[in-house]
C-alpha cells in the first residue's frame, strides 16, 4: 500500500477557487498515472481527472475548463486547481492510484455556496 494524504478543502463562494494537493509516500509515485475522485452527499464516488506521469491531463466533462490537474514527481505531490468553483463541486475529495487503487482515506471536504 502506498500513504496518500489529502489537504486543501474548505469553504468557498461560487466562483472562488481552492487548490487540493495529495502527498504520496515511497517511490511508487512516479511510476502511475494519479487520479482525483469525488464523492458529493448522497451520490457515489466519480472521477474528477487523472494525469500521467508526465503530466498530460484528462478531465471529467463537468469539470473541464476550470479544474486544473497536475503533478510533482520530483516532491512526490498532485494537484487540483480548481477554478470558478460551483455549488455541484461540493464534495468530498480523495487522491488515489487507477491502476492500483489504495484503500480509500479520508479526504477534505469542499463546500461551495451560492
Amino acid at each position: 500500500q502506498v500513504r496518500l494524504v489529502e489537504s486543501g478543502g474548505g469553504l468557498v463562494q461560487a466562483g472562488g477557487s481552492l487548490r487540493l494537493s495529495c502527498s504520496a509516500s515511497g517511490s511508487i509515485f512516479r511510476i502511475y498515472r494519479m487520479a482525483w475522485y469525488r464523492q458529493a452527499p448522497g451520490k457515489q464516488r466519480e472521477h474528477v481527472a487523472t494525469v500521467s506521469v508526465s503530466n498530460s491531463p484528462t478531465y471529467a466533462d463537468s469539470v473541464k475548463g476550470r479544474f486544473t490537474i497536475s503533478r510533482d514527481n520530483a516532491k512526490k505531490t498532485m494537484y487540483l486547481q480548481m477554478n470558478d468553483l460551483k455549488p455541484e463541486d461540493t464534495a468530498v475529495y480523495y487522491c488515489n492510484v487507477p491502476a492500483t487503487l489504495q484503500p480509500w482515506g479520508e479526504g477534505p471536504l469542499v463546500t461551495v455556496s451560492s
